[in-house]
């Protein structure tokens, strides 16, 4: 018998399974199968179950996820977790190993898979959130700048509150500085047994420095750590086994041990007591070993915040204030209160408020910071400028088109958190080993206890005892964790910083593998920004004005960078637009409409055919003198008939041959897709030295062509910048829109790059291979330390050279492995793409 439930709740395969083994274990269930993407689970039992059952076993899981009927919508609020109101940061935390997938959470707190401390996440929401107080009445909170109304002070601002990364610090290190006090007397203690005639028992005996030793210990381990062993309780009862589960067992068994040797020491054998009859006792090294493993916490949460530098630089270059001119009065007012077509005045040296246009003025402008190129760009009137950029030298108006989120600056930002989080799909095989490493750990630690007690040397026991702990302790499955997520997150902040925007890990994994790029011609490897350089007749019934006047006319309808050119052509020329009707755009050929009672079209040869306007041999190779100079040309047809042409020319970019040199270097084809013309296509390729280009490639041939690539085996990666793009570039294994582009061609894309040239691809690949390379070391690194450091813990050395590892060198050695990941991962802030 087989049904079929929905599950609500689930957010990456780690979820999936664990909703699998949970309905597993229904009594009744010969098996059940979990389906992620249709958030479905197929279960065959044999005798019909009640669905109150399975809703039971998964509540009493933790209910984090629910099962009901398909089509039941039923979605339970996710239990709140208890924190401290002050607590709150940005409302957005996430955790640094992304157990579960891009999920966030509204509050900081634990990950409830691995127990590690929630990251917040940076915004420009609140960064620029501006608040103004009266310092004689701190109740006094208001968003401008004015006078308390109770004393007549002016406001000032408020100090920003504290991120909750920055409290989770300050928490830590708080403590730690207790855990340290309490810890270091207690290490001092146990080290005086091993001096000759230890004078600290000619104070008192031995049996009450063990009991001050306890007493020392409280404050660590049900204060400054208590924590762990709270993580490690959850770690078990939902069995998500992680490094807290190690930590607290291992520390856990050390205190409880030496608790009852100090209270009940006749339950132990001899072989545990010293030669005064006490039993030794393990206090200086559970709290050694917690106290070791705080300064590990504290020296991850301060390398976190380096992680996601690039982040808060990109959050300082927001303004807080803009300069809005309202009838013809300047007027400083707050960036929150900036609205669409404000007139705006930038001053020298400010920063651009919002994305907008240049009405009045020209200036250069320093736009480094989100394009990474050093050179100030000449800005002019008609030009875009971008939010948090820097004005140069002069002032200009300038009027508001893309306000708050909608600003490029906070585009990047939130590309740039939700690429953070994503997962990159090496990041699978850290899953896979993580999910047996901490039972295997157990495992072995209680062998190396068997194994020590059978055959180890007297005491036995207490050699038993102390390996096993060892073994626990430096068995440390979080560096595991965190050496994708740390790679990405570095490496997509260093891509933000020159340029490059990635939209998730697995676009960084795959662009890494990339051997054909396929590129589209206009505004990629052109310079976009097409001029007209001709108008032509083939008659002499129309002249060239006339023949100007209806391509003008029909271009006044289409968004199409060619017609922009022609437009702005014809305002410069004094063209006469006509009114037009039934306006028609086919998709790569051209346009249509109805003007004075004619049809009139425009667009290439395809164009014509569709329009059943007759091309003569005699306009073919008149426009064919002008395609073999790499330009386009357009035919204008009345009434079925070819009456003159409009020629187009556009420059290429300066940038574009030395990147498909860079390209070819790097082992990537390239191939040039276009909807030009033959003639055009391969005076282009040819200007580029580049043999493999397609031309008359209409959006759907585009398509077809990297489908066609990818089944030869090509790992294939678009660019391309307009609407007719867009197919090809979710089709392709890399989209990489041009930020110059449409938004349609940038949402298609997995990369996008701000200055919208070729080298910013060679900018992606750089990166790419540079966050695979770190990412691989860091799993090297972690790989190897565990699979050396867990042998030499349980003792492998000790027959042949006589060492043992002390669990507090251990848990030193376990500490740093997660802090040494996360530096070699921050190595990536300074990498030269």
């Amino acid at each position: 018998m087989k049904h079929t439930y929905h599950i609500h709740g689930m957010t990456c395969n780690g979820c999936r399974s664990h909703v699998e083994q949970t309905l597993s274990k229904v009594e009744g269930v010969r098996e059940a199968k979990v389906n992620l993407e249709k958030a479905e689970a197929t279960i065959d039992m044999e005798n019909h179950i009640a669905l109150e059952t399975f809703q039971k076993a998964l509540k009493a899981d933790g209910d984090r996820y629910s099962i009901h009927e398909p089509g039941a919508h039923h979605h339970p609020p996710e239990p709140k977790k208890k924190m401290q109101p002050e607590e709150k940061g940005t409302g957005t935390f996430y955790c640094p190993m992304h157990c579960e997938g891009d999920k966030t959470y509204d509050q900081p707190g634990d990950c409830p898979v691995c127990g590690m401390d929630l990251v917040e996440e940076q915004q420009l929401s609140t960064f620029n959130a501006r608040l103004w107080t009266c310092p004689m009445h701190p109740e006094i909170v208001r968003d401008e700048v004015g006078s308390c109304p109770i004393c007549g002070m002016d406001l000032i601002p408020m100090k920003p509150d504290l991120s909750a990364e920055e409290k989770t610090y300050k928490k830590l290190l708080k403590k730690f500085w207790v855990a340290i006090s309490f810890t270091l007397p207690v290490f001092l203690i146990a080290m005086g047994e091993m001096l000759y005639d230890n004078p600290l028992y000619h104070i008192m005996e031995q049996r009450y420095w063990n009991g001050l030793q306890l007493v020392l210990s409280l404050p660590v381990v049900f204060y400054a750590t208590w924590m762990f062993f709270e993580r490690a309780y959850k770690s078990v009862i939902t069995w998500h086994l992680n490094m807290f589960t190690l930590i607290g067992i291992g520390s856990g068994v050390a205190w409880l041990f030496s608790l009852v040797g100090l209270l009940f020491p006749n339950v132990f054998p001899d072989q545990f007591k010293t030669d005064a009859g006490n039993v030794h006792v393990y206090f200086e090294a559970a709290t050694v070993i917690l106290t070791l493993v705080l300064l590990g916490q504290l020296l991850e949460a301060r390398a976190h915040s380096k992680t996601n530098s690039a982040v808060k630089a990109l959050l300082k270059l927001a303004p807080h204030k803009a300069t809005r001119v309202i009838d013809g009065e300047d007027v400083e007012v707050d960036i929150s209160l900036i609205e669409l077509n404000d007139i705006l005045k930038v001053k020298p040296g400010d920063k651009i408020p919002v994305d907008g246009r240049i009405t009045e003025g020209e200036t250069s402008i320093d736009e480094s910071m989100i394009t990474g190129e050093p050179i100030p760009v000449t800005k002019t009137k008609g030009d875009m400028v971008s939010s948090g950029t820097i004005n140069g030298n002069q002032t200009f108006l300038m009027q508001a088109e893309k306000v708050g989120s909608d600003t490029l600056l906070s585009q990047i930002i939130q590309m740039v958190n939700d690429a953070s989080r994503s997962r990159a799909p090496i990041q699978n095989l850290a899953d896979k080993v993580s999910a047996y490493f901490v039972p295997i750990v157990v495992l072995i630690s209680i062998i190396t206890f068997i194994i020590w007690a059978i055959w180890g040397p007297n005491p036995a026991y207490v050699y038993a005892l102390v390996n096993a702990i060892a073994v626990l302790i430096i068995a440390c499955p979080c560096a595991l964790g965190l050496a994708t997520p740390m790679s990405v997150m570095v490496g997509v902040g260093r891509g933000a910083q020159k340029g490059v925007l990635i939209k998730n890990a697995e676009a960084l994994e795959k662009m890494h593998k990339v051997n054909t790029l396929v590129v589209d011609k206009t505004g990629t490897i052109t310079e976009g920004k097409p001029t007209v350089e001709k108008i032509g007749t083939f008659t002499d019934r129309f002249d060239a004005s006339e023949v100007l006047n209806y391509i003008v006319s029909l271009n006044t309808n289409s968004e199409h960078p060619l017609a922009e050119a022609t437009v702005t052509y014809g305002k410069e020329h004094q063209a006469e637009v006509l009114k037009s009707n039934r306006f028609q755009a086919v998709s790569g050929k051209g346009v249509e409409a109805e003007i004075n009672t004619k049809k009139v079209t425009l667009g290439n040869a395809k164009m014509m055919d569709y329009a059943a306007a007759e091309l003569t041999s005699e306009m073919q190779e008149e426009a064919k003198t002008y395609q073999k100079q790499g330009k386009t040309v357009s035919y204008l047809a009345i009434d079925n008939h070819v009456v003159g042409y409009v020629v187009i020319g556009d420059k290429i970019k300066e940038t574009s041959a030395k990147a498909i040199q860079d390209l070819h270097r790097s082992g990537i084809d390239v191939v040039i897709l276009t909807g030009d013309n033959e003639d055009t296509a391969k005076a282009v390729a040819s200007e580029l030295n580049l043999a493999a280009f397609k031309a008359n490639m209409l959006p759907g041939d585009k398509l077809k062509e990297v489908e066609r690539l990818q089944n030869m085996g090509k790992v294939v990666s678009m660019a391309g910048d307009g609407i007719n793009d867009a197919p090809a570039l979710a089709k392709s294994d890399v989209g990489i829109a041009m930020g110059t582009g449409t938004d349609v061609a940038i949402e298609s894309a997995m990369i996008t790059l701000v200055k919208g040239d070729l080298q910013g691809i060679v900018k992606a690949r750089h990166l790419s291979d540079a966050v695979m390379k770190n990412i691989k070391q860091n799993l090297f690194f972690a790989l190897i330390y565990n699979t050396l450091g867990v042998p030499i813990a349980a003792g492998i050395l000790f027959p042949f050279f006589g060492i043992l590892l002390s669990p507090m060198i251990a848990a030193l050695a376990m500490s740093f492995s997660s802090v040494s990941v996360i530096a070699n991962a921050l190595r990536l802030r300074h990498q030269s793409i």
